[in-house]
């Protein structure tokens, strides 16, 4: 206990602690999480603050990638019976942002399967119509297109586009056991492209892919290395017909433990709960928020579903970091 307190106040002092450090406070035992969490949750209010950030996100072209990455439904690699369509209209998507605005987003972004933009004509069209979202709704706009190239980063910097987002999935040291198609150093290239167009870059992962504790505070640090602010942390909810199928699900404690860290880590980040929180947290969402996170996505996600936003919406006035979201009816 007196470990935990001592290297919080290492990071609410300005701080950075190691990753053995880090190592320590993720293999905490059970019966120390709550600890964690609660003093977690002092870092995200001294650099974090209390506003809580939703996000949405629409799965704009769907299906057919040619990436093999081993949880994904959306790989041409796996017989997944996932919807497949090619790039939603413009007022397709514009119609999605207006709802994504209503259920109280901030910012809303357009998400396409693929290796990156081969059709400039759907490039085209993505960098028009989230000019169109940006100025007519007054929403933040981001994108997520694959693998990225300068050129095309400094398009999106001039459609209005403020961050691109670009996993890293894992840890650099697992990576090759979840994707042989491209590789970890591709997602180094797109992330500094997007930087180098003045883009802030969103990146987290995905837990429960079969890393180890150690090896999230491995993609921890490379997060921190490449100056991310934006960490969206997803759980695994596993698609029939991808090899990572039968993965058997994180304990929540194990998972939140994990958010905790994340933030010691990284004490300044926007740290998000996004995909597979409500399959793999359960009734213990509200505990991420409690526990270092600073914002959700809502909405649903790729091809999977989520939840109510009117009961994301009470879970946050419930935690007195609902105040300047929409009222309910």
């Amino acid at each position: 206990m007196q470990k935990i307190i001592a290297l919080a106040d290492k990071v609410l002092a300005g701080e950075d602690i190691t990753r053995q450090e880090a190592e320590f406070l993720i293999n905490v035992s059970d019966d120390d999480t709550m600890l964690l969490l609660a003093i977690a949750d002092k870092i995200r209010q001294k650099f974090a603050g209390s506003d809580v950030d939703c996000c949405a996100i629409l799965n704009g072209r769907s299906g057919k990638c040619s990436e093999n990455c081993k949880f994904c439904a959306q790989s041409a690699h796996y017989n997944t019976g996932v919807k497949e369509y090619p790039l939603l209209s413009e007022e397709e998507i514009f119609a999605a942002a207006q709802k994504a605005k209503a259920a109280g987003a901030v910012r809303f972004s357009v998400v396409t399967s693929g290796r990156g933009q081969s059709k400039a004509d759907d490039f085209a069209n993505i960098c028009h119509v989230l000019q169109r979202i940006k100025k007519e709704l007054g929403i933040e706009v981001c994108a997520s297109l694959g693998i990225l190239t300068l050129e095309q980063a400094k398009a999106l910097k001039e459609a209005g586009v403020t961050r691109y987002h670009s996993n890293l999935e894992t840890a650099g040291s697992y990576f090759p056991d979840i994707c042989t198609t491209h590789t970890y150093e591709d997602k180094f290239v797109t992330i500094k492209n997007a930087q180098a167009a003045g883009l802030r870059v969103c990146s987290g992962g995905i837990m429960g892919l079969g890393e180890t504790p150690e090896q999230r505070v491995e993609m921890a640090f490379t997060l921190k290395e490449l100056g991310i602010d934006s960490v969206p942390l997803n759980l695994l909810t596993p698609i029939a017909g991808t090899p990572f199928a039968g993965n058997k699900a994180l304990a929540p404690l194990e998972i939140l433990r994990a958010f905790a860290v994340f933030r010691f880590i990284l004490p300044h980040a926007q740290i998000r709960t996004a995909g597979g929180r409500e399959v793999n947290l359960r009734d213990l969402q509200a505990l991420a928020l409690n526990g270092g996170a600073s914002g959700i996505m809502i909405g649903g996600y790729l091809t999977t579903a989520g939840r109510g936003t009117d009961k994301d919406l009470q879970m946050l006035r419930d935690l007195g970091r609902g105040r300047s979201l929409p009222q309910l009816d």
